[in-house]
């Protein structure tokens, strides 16, 4: 408690936490100011996303970057998975395909982009495990070739589609949830060596025991969760408001904000010099989302949505994953990064992000 304490007195950003009853304040005493809510919760995430770093980092002082990448990946997954679910129980099918692609497209470009480019500013060259990042830029791109199936079907054979859609879909998911369970199993148990971070594993100093620190991970990743229902129930209200088209809230907005956690924890650890970590958090989040979520999602929505949800997606987001998949897997080819290749990544999420503002809705 100390620890907690001391955090949030050497760290005036964190102050913002205020804003967090705040907003569920008004989320219960003026449930139709929409946009007053977006705003709100908007900024209650920041704070929440920085104490999520803190905790992360020192969960992985005894774990390892791979360890500690992985754990902040799932907690930050958790946040987009009650999303997902809230969004099947409503029948919204499209905005649960939406996130998952935005997802995958932020997490890959602009969280990984950003990463590079404020680490590579404090450290003129940064080092990370090739292997790793081979790795888990393989099981993205499998995962995303696996999605391709049922648009490219859908796309020639609308009408085959129509009757096997659903078997296909469901294949593939087992499919993916399979290749997921493997891959863990491949890198955290069997050649767990392989996969040893730049830094070691486990040797750095913790500002905060690992136990204290996995119930600050719990209680923040709840919040954030309570936090981003408040703001998916408003942001489509806000949209209108600020003018922005359903593809961008879809694709932007809503991946940003609730990715802001992760993002928090990526940034930080590679101005530490933790890229290893940040890779964890960014690409692993990305094959997480892609083999182990949309799969889940899949055989969730017969029990909490009105039909089977199929992963047919839309030919412009299959398109963006792909070209997002293979842009990360060109530029973490090296195990050496630069500011600039930051900025690389940077600017084809920007090429994205500019296409569907401008998209008419």
């Amino acid at each position: 408690m100390k620890a907690l304490l001391h955090e949030l007195r050497s760290r005036p950003l964190l102050w913002l936490v205020a804003f967090v009853p705040i907003l569920f304040a008004c989320h219960t005493a003026i449930p139709e100011a929409h946009t007053l809510h977006f705003v709100l919760s908007v900024v209650a995430i920041v704070p929440l996303a920085a104490l999520l770093g803190w905790a992360t980092e020192a969960v992985a002082a005894k774990t390892g970057d791979l360890v500690g990448g992985l754990l902040n990946a799932t907690l930050g997954n958790l946040t987009e998975l009650v999303i997902a679910l809230t969004a099947l129980a409503a029948g919204q099918y499209m905005l649960v395909k939406a996130s998952i692609a935005g997802a995958i497209v932020t997490n890959v470009l602009f969280m990984l982009g950003g990463s590079m480019l404020l680490g590579g500013l404090k450290h003129r060259v940064q080092t990370y495990n090739k292997p790793t990042a081979r790795l888990q830029t393989a099981m993205l791109l499998a995962a995303i070739f696996a999605l391709l199936v049922p648009s490219a079907i859908a796309t020639s054979h609308e009408r085959v589609f129509s009757s096997i859609g659903s078997a296909v879909s469901l294949a593939l998911a087992a499919v993916l949830l399979v290749t997921y369970c493997l891959a863990m199993l491949f890198s955290l148990v069997t050649h767990r060596e392989v996969f040893a971070t730049a830094h070691g594993d486990g040797h750095d100093e913790a500002a905060l025991p690992i136990a204290p620190a996995l119930a600050v991970l719990a209680g923040v990743t709840v919040l954030v969760a309570a936090v981003s229902e408040v703001f998916v129930s408003s942001v489509q209200h806000a949209a209108e408001t600020f003018g922005m088209t359903p593809a961008f809230v879809g694709f932007v907005v809503v991946p940003l904000v609730g990715g802001a956690a992760e993002m928090g924890s990526s940034f930080s650890a590679a101005r530490k010099d933790r890229l290893d970590m940040s890779m964890g958090i960014c690409i692993g989040s990305a094959a997480q989302i892609a083999l182990f979520l949309a799969p889940v999602l899949v055989f969730a929505s017969p029990l909490l949505g009105p039909a089977q949800m199929d992963l047919q997606f839309w030919p412009g987001a299959i398109v963006m994953m792909l070209m997002a998949t293979l842009t990360a897997t060109v530029v973490t080819n090296s195990g050496q990064s630069a500011w600039f290749l930051g900025v690389q990544l940077l600017t084809v999420y920007a090429i994205f992000a500019i296409t569907l503002y401008l998209l008419p809705p």
